[in-house]
Protein backbone atom coordinates (compact mmCIF):
# COMPACT_ATOMS: atom_id res chain seq x y z
CA UNK A 1 0.00 0.00 0.00
CA UNK A 2 1.24 3.48 -0.93
CA UNK A 3 -0.24 6.41 0.94
CA UNK A 4 0.62 10.07 0.70
CA UNK A 5 -0.03 13.28 2.54
CA UNK A 6 1.23 16.71 1.50
CA UNK A 7 1.21 20.09 3.21
CA UNK A 8 0.93 23.15 0.98
CA UNK A 9 2.50 26.51 1.65
CA UNK A 10 -0.84 28.02 2.69
CA UNK A 11 -1.07 25.51 5.55
CA UNK A 12 -3.64 23.17 3.99
CA UNK A 13 -2.99 19.49 3.46
CA UNK A 14 -3.90 17.04 0.75
CA UNK A 15 -4.29 13.36 1.55
CA UNK A 16 -3.88 10.43 -0.83
CA UNK A 17 -2.42 12.55 -3.61
CA UNK A 18 -1.12 10.57 -6.55
CA UNK A 19 2.59 10.07 -6.98
CA UNK A 20 2.39 12.17 -10.15
CA UNK A 21 1.00 15.10 -8.14
CA UNK A 22 3.74 14.60 -5.56
CA UNK A 23 6.38 14.61 -8.27
CA UNK A 24 5.03 17.79 -9.88
CA UNK A 25 5.56 19.67 -6.62
CA UNK A 26 3.38 22.39 -5.17
CA UNK A 27 3.81 21.18 -1.60
CA UNK A 28 5.81 22.78 1.16
CA UNK A 29 6.66 19.22 2.19
CA UNK A 30 5.14 15.78 1.87
CA UNK A 31 5.27 12.30 3.31
CA UNK A 32 4.98 9.17 1.14
CA UNK A 33 4.70 5.88 3.03
CA UNK A 34 5.31 2.53 1.32
CA UNK A 35 3.51 0.28 3.80
CA UNK A 36 4.02 -3.45 3.08
CA UNK A 37 4.31 -2.76 -0.67
CA UNK A 38 3.78 -5.45 -3.29
CA UNK A 39 6.10 -5.94 -6.26
CA UNK A 40 4.33 -3.32 -8.42
CA UNK A 41 4.42 -0.73 -5.65
CA UNK A 42 8.11 -1.46 -5.06
CA UNK A 43 8.76 -0.51 -8.68
CA UNK A 44 7.13 2.88 -8.05
CA UNK A 45 9.88 3.73 -5.56
CA UNK A 46 12.49 3.84 -8.31
CA UNK A 47 10.14 5.17 -11.02
CA UNK A 48 8.83 8.15 -9.04
CA UNK A 49 11.84 9.29 -7.02
CA UNK A 50 15.35 9.93 -8.21
CA UNK A 51 16.94 7.90 -5.44
CA UNK A 52 20.33 6.27 -5.71
CA UNK A 53 20.17 2.64 -6.92
CA UNK A 54 22.14 1.47 -3.89
CA UNK A 55 19.59 3.01 -1.53
CA UNK A 56 16.72 1.42 -3.47
CA UNK A 57 18.55 -1.90 -3.38
CA UNK A 58 18.82 -1.59 0.41
CA UNK A 59 15.06 -1.04 0.60
CA UNK A 60 14.21 -4.08 -1.51
CA UNK A 61 16.74 -6.38 0.11
CA UNK A 62 14.94 -8.61 2.66
CA UNK A 63 17.99 -10.15 4.32
CA UNK A 64 19.59 -8.73 7.45
CA UNK A 65 21.23 -5.35 6.96
CA UNK A 66 23.05 -3.30 9.55
CA UNK A 67 21.38 0.02 10.55
CA UNK A 68 23.13 2.88 8.84
CA UNK A 69 22.96 6.47 7.64
CA UNK A 70 24.04 7.39 4.09
CA UNK A 71 24.44 10.93 2.81
CA UNK A 72 23.38 11.31 -0.83
CA UNK A 73 23.82 15.12 -0.82
CA UNK A 74 20.23 15.94 -1.79
CA UNK A 75 18.76 13.70 0.90
CA UNK A 76 19.72 11.50 3.83
CA UNK A 77 18.96 7.77 3.76
CA UNK A 78 18.28 5.97 7.06
CA UNK A 79 18.06 2.25 7.63
CA UNK A 80 16.92 1.50 11.19
CA UNK A 81 15.53 -1.53 13.00
CA UNK A 82 12.22 -2.04 14.70
CA UNK A 83 11.60 -5.28 16.62
CA UNK A 84 9.21 -8.18 16.17
CA UNK A 85 7.23 -8.70 19.37
CA UNK A 86 7.23 -12.47 18.99
CA UNK A 87 10.77 -13.32 17.89
CA UNK A 88 12.94 -10.27 18.72
CA UNK A 89 13.93 -10.30 15.04
CA UNK A 90 14.87 -7.01 13.38
CA UNK A 91 12.34 -5.36 11.07
CA UNK A 92 13.89 -2.86 8.68
CA UNK A 93 12.54 0.67 8.31
CA UNK A 94 13.95 2.78 5.48
CA UNK A 95 13.65 6.57 5.42
CA UNK A 96 14.58 9.16 2.79
CA UNK A 97 14.52 12.68 4.19
CA UNK A 98 15.44 16.24 3.31
CA UNK A 99 13.95 19.61 4.20
CA UNK A 100 10.76 19.13 2.13
CA UNK A 101 10.38 15.36 1.75
CA UNK A 102 9.98 12.21 3.81
CA UNK A 103 9.65 8.80 2.15
CA UNK A 104 9.31 5.73 4.36
CA UNK A 105 9.55 2.14 3.16
CA UNK A 106 8.89 -0.92 5.34
CA UNK A 107 7.77 -4.50 4.76
CA UNK A 108 5.88 -4.86 8.07
CA UNK A 109 3.14 -2.76 9.65
CA UNK A 110 4.62 -0.55 12.36
CA UNK A 111 2.57 0.89 15.20
CA UNK A 112 4.78 3.96 15.60
CA UNK A 113 4.26 5.01 11.98
CA UNK A 114 0.54 4.24 12.19
CA UNK A 115 0.13 6.56 15.16
CA UNK A 116 1.92 9.40 13.43
CA UNK A 117 -0.04 8.91 10.22
CA UNK A 118 -3.36 9.12 12.07
CA UNK A 119 -2.17 12.30 13.77
CA UNK A 120 -1.19 13.89 10.46
CA UNK A 121 -4.54 12.96 8.91
CA UNK A 122 -6.07 15.58 11.16
CA UNK A 123 -4.40 18.09 8.83
CA UNK A 124 -2.80 20.15 11.54
CA UNK A 125 -1.04 23.40 10.71
CA UNK A 126 1.97 22.98 8.43
CA UNK A 127 4.24 24.74 10.90
CA UNK A 128 3.57 22.11 13.57
CA UNK A 129 5.31 19.37 11.57
CA UNK A 130 8.17 19.02 9.15
CA UNK A 131 10.12 16.05 7.77
CA UNK A 132 12.84 16.28 10.42
CA UNK A 133 10.35 16.30 13.30
CA UNK A 134 8.61 13.28 11.78
CA UNK A 135 11.93 11.44 11.55
CA UNK A 136 12.50 12.22 15.21
CA UNK A 137 9.05 10.93 16.14
CA UNK A 138 9.50 7.70 14.13
CA UNK A 139 12.95 6.96 15.55
CA UNK A 140 11.83 7.89 19.06
CA UNK A 141 8.86 5.50 18.88
CA UNK A 142 11.07 2.70 17.59
CA UNK A 143 13.71 3.20 20.29
CA UNK A 144 11.04 3.33 23.01
CA UNK A 145 9.80 -0.07 21.85
CA UNK A 146 13.15 -1.59 22.89
CA UNK A 147 12.73 -0.82 26.59
CA UNK A 148 10.02 -3.47 27.34
CA UNK A 149 12.19 -6.11 25.64
CA UNK A 150 15.27 -5.15 27.66
CA UNK A 151 13.34 -5.04 30.94
CA UNK A 152 11.85 -8.42 30.04
CA UNK A 153 15.37 -9.83 29.73
CA UNK A 154 16.14 -8.54 33.22
CA UNK A 155 13.07 -10.33 34.59
CA UNK A 156 14.10 -13.59 32.86
CA UNK A 157 17.60 -13.40 34.31
CA UNK A 158 16.30 -12.70 37.81
CA UNK A 159 13.93 -15.65 37.54
CA UNK A 160 16.73 -17.96 36.39
CA UNK A 161 19.07 -16.80 39.14
CA UNK A 162 16.51 -17.27 41.89
CA UNK A 163 15.49 -20.70 40.52
CA UNK A 164 11.92 -20.22 41.69
CA UNK A 165 10.78 -23.31 39.82
CA UNK A 166 11.94 -26.90 40.21
CA UNK A 167 13.55 -27.27 36.80
CA UNK A 168 16.84 -29.08 36.50
CA UNK A 169 20.08 -27.20 36.00
CA UNK A 170 20.11 -28.30 32.35
CA UNK A 171 16.69 -26.70 31.74
CA UNK A 172 17.79 -23.48 33.42
CA UNK A 173 20.98 -23.38 31.38
CA UNK A 174 18.94 -23.85 28.19
CA UNK A 175 16.75 -20.90 29.18
CA UNK A 176 19.84 -18.83 30.00
CA UNK A 177 21.35 -19.41 26.56
CA UNK A 178 18.00 -18.52 24.96
CA UNK A 179 18.06 -15.20 26.83
CA UNK A 180 21.65 -14.57 25.76
CA UNK A 181 20.63 -15.27 22.16
CA UNK A 182 17.86 -12.65 22.45
CA UNK A 183 20.32 -10.16 23.90
CA UNK A 184 22.62 -10.73 20.95
CA UNK A 185 19.76 -9.90 18.58
CA UNK A 186 19.12 -6.63 20.41
CA UNK A 187 22.81 -5.68 20.40
CA UNK A 188 23.03 -6.26 16.64
CA UNK A 189 20.42 -3.52 16.20
CA UNK A 190 21.21 -1.11 19.04
CA UNK A 191 24.97 -0.75 18.55
CA UNK A 192 24.70 0.39 14.89
CA UNK A 193 21.74 2.64 15.77
CA UNK A 194 23.89 4.33 18.40
CA UNK A 195 26.50 5.11 15.73
CA UNK A 196 23.76 6.21 13.32
CA UNK A 197 22.35 8.75 15.78
CA UNK A 198 25.81 10.07 16.53
CA UNK A 199 26.36 10.72 12.82
CA UNK A 200 22.94 12.35 12.58
CA UNK A 201 23.80 14.76 15.39
CA UNK A 202 27.06 15.59 13.64
CA UNK A 203 25.75 16.10 10.11
CA UNK A 204 24.90 19.43 8.56
CA UNK A 205 23.17 18.04 5.47
CA UNK A 206 19.68 18.44 6.90
CA UNK A 207 18.39 21.41 8.84
CA UNK A 208 18.26 20.54 12.53
CA UNK A 209 17.83 23.52 14.79
CA UNK A 210 19.04 23.54 18.38
CA UNK A 211 15.63 22.60 19.75
CA UNK A 212 15.34 19.56 17.46
CA UNK A 213 18.94 18.62 18.19
CA UNK A 214 18.06 18.38 21.87
CA UNK A 215 15.31 15.88 21.04
CA UNK A 216 17.63 13.76 18.90
CA UNK A 217 20.21 13.94 21.68
CA UNK A 218 17.55 12.54 24.02
CA UNK A 219 17.03 9.55 21.69
CA UNK A 220 20.79 9.07 21.52
CA UNK A 221 20.93 9.01 25.33
CA UNK A 222 18.16 6.39 25.40
CA UNK A 223 20.06 4.18 22.99
CA UNK A 224 23.24 4.50 25.06
CA UNK A 225 21.23 3.56 28.15
CA UNK A 226 19.84 0.48 26.39
CA UNK A 227 23.30 -0.59 25.25
CA UNK A 228 24.72 -0.19 28.75
CA UNK A 229 21.84 -2.18 30.23
CA UNK A 230 22.45 -4.99 27.75
CA UNK A 231 26.14 -5.01 28.57
CA UNK A 232 25.39 -5.28 32.29
CA UNK A 233 22.91 -8.10 31.62
CA UNK A 234 25.51 -9.93 29.52
CA UNK A 235 27.92 -9.80 32.44
CA UNK A 236 25.15 -10.89 34.80
CA UNK A 237 24.22 -13.83 32.56
CA UNK A 238 27.91 -14.79 32.33
CA UNK A 239 28.10 -14.82 36.13
CA UNK A 240 25.00 -17.03 36.30
CA UNK A 241 26.49 -19.38 33.72
CA UNK A 242 29.81 -19.57 35.60
CA UNK A 243 27.98 -20.20 38.87
CA UNK A 244 26.03 -23.09 37.38
CA UNK A 245 29.21 -24.54 35.93
CA UNK A 246 30.89 -24.25 39.35
CA UNK A 247 27.91 -25.86 41.10
CA UNK A 248 27.85 -28.68 38.56
CA UNK A 249 31.57 -29.24 38.99
CA UNK A 250 31.20 -29.24 42.77
CA UNK A 251 28.40 -31.80 42.56
CA UNK A 252 30.50 -33.96 40.26
CA UNK A 253 33.47 -33.74 42.66
CA UNK A 254 31.25 -34.77 45.56
CA UNK A 255 29.94 -37.73 43.59
CA UNK A 256 33.45 -38.79 42.60
CA UNK A 257 34.63 -38.42 46.21
CA UNK A 258 31.76 -40.55 47.48
CA UNK A 259 32.47 -43.26 44.94
CA UNK A 260 36.19 -43.11 45.75
CA UNK A 261 35.54 -43.47 49.49
CA UNK A 262 33.19 -46.41 48.94
CA UNK A 263 35.67 -48.08 46.59
CA UNK A 264 38.56 -47.50 49.02
CA UNK A 265 36.60 -48.97 51.95
CA UNK A 266 35.67 -52.08 50.01
CA UNK A 267 39.19 -52.68 48.65
CA UNK A 268 40.55 -54.42 51.83
CA UNK A 269 37.21 -56.18 52.31
CA UNK A 270 37.36 -57.46 48.77
CA UNK A 271 40.95 -58.59 49.38
CA UNK A 272 39.95 -60.58 52.45
CA UNK A 273 36.92 -62.08 50.72
CA UNK A 274 39.08 -62.95 47.71
CA UNK A 275 41.76 -64.50 49.91
CA UNK A 276 39.29 -66.87 51.53
CA UNK A 277 37.61 -67.56 48.24
CA UNK A 278 40.73 -69.15 46.76
CA UNK A 279 40.45 -72.86 46.02
CA UNK A 280 42.97 -74.16 48.58
CA UNK A 281 42.17 -77.07 50.88
CA UNK A 282 44.58 -76.25 53.68
CA UNK A 283 43.82 -72.76 54.95
CA UNK A 284 44.48 -72.63 58.73
CA UNK A 285 41.67 -70.24 59.58
CA UNK A 286 39.08 -72.50 57.95
CA UNK A 287 39.33 -74.96 60.87
CA UNK A 288 38.45 -72.39 63.52
CA UNK A 289 34.94 -72.85 64.85
CA UNK A 290 34.22 -69.10 65.01
CA UNK A 291 36.57 -68.11 62.21
CA UNK A 292 33.75 -66.89 59.95
CA UNK A 293 32.44 -64.47 62.56
CA UNK A 294 35.96 -63.31 63.45
CA UNK A 295 36.65 -62.46 59.82
CA UNK A 296 33.32 -60.59 59.54
CA UNK A 297 34.20 -58.64 62.67
CA UNK A 298 37.62 -57.80 61.30
CA UNK A 299 36.07 -56.63 58.03
CA UNK A 300 33.50 -54.50 59.88
CA UNK A 301 36.25 -53.05 62.07
CA UNK A 302 38.38 -52.17 59.04
CA UNK A 303 35.39 -50.50 57.32
CA UNK A 304 34.54 -48.51 60.47
CA UNK A 305 38.13 -47.39 61.05
CA UNK A 306 38.52 -46.27 57.44
CA UNK A 307 35.19 -44.43 57.57
CA UNK A 308 36.26 -42.57 60.72
CA UNK A 309 39.66 -41.74 59.22
CA UNK A 310 38.10 -40.38 56.04
CA UNK A 311 35.65 -38.34 58.07
CA UNK A 312 38.42 -36.95 60.27
CA UNK A 313 40.52 -35.78 57.34
CA UNK A 314 37.46 -34.10 55.79
CA UNK A 315 36.72 -36.32 52.82
CA UNK A 316 33.11 -36.81 53.94
CA UNK A 317 32.38 -33.17 54.70
CA UNK A 318 30.40 -32.35 51.57
CA UNK A 319 29.46 -28.74 50.89
CA UNK A 320 25.80 -27.88 51.23
CA UNK A 321 24.47 -25.27 48.88
CA UNK A 322 22.57 -22.55 50.67
CA UNK A 323 20.31 -20.20 48.85
CA UNK A 324 21.44 -16.66 49.50
CA UNK A 325 19.89 -13.48 48.34
CA UNK A 326 22.28 -11.51 46.21
CA UNK A 327 22.19 -7.83 45.65
CA UNK A 328 21.60 -7.04 42.00
CA UNK A 329 22.32 -3.66 40.49
CA UNK A 330 20.72 -2.67 37.20
CA UNK A 331 20.60 0.54 35.32
CA UNK A 332 17.24 2.19 35.72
Amino acid sequence: MIRTIGFKKDGTCQQNASLEDIKRGGFAWYWVDFDQPDSKEEEELAATFDFHPLAIEDCLEKGYQRPKLDDYHEYIFFLIHSLSKETYDAQEVNLFVNDNMLVTFHHEKLEGIEQLWKKLQQCADVEEFDPVSLVHAIVDNIVDEYFPYVYGIEDHLNHIEERTDENSSHDLMDRLFDVRHDMQKLRRSLLPMRDLLYRLLSTSKISIDKEQQLYFQDIYDHVIKLVEMLESYREFSSDIRDNYISVSSDKMNNIMMTLTVITTIFMPLTFIAGLYGMNFVHIPELEYQNGYFVVLAIMALIAMVMFLVFRRIGWLRFSKSKKKKRRRIFLK
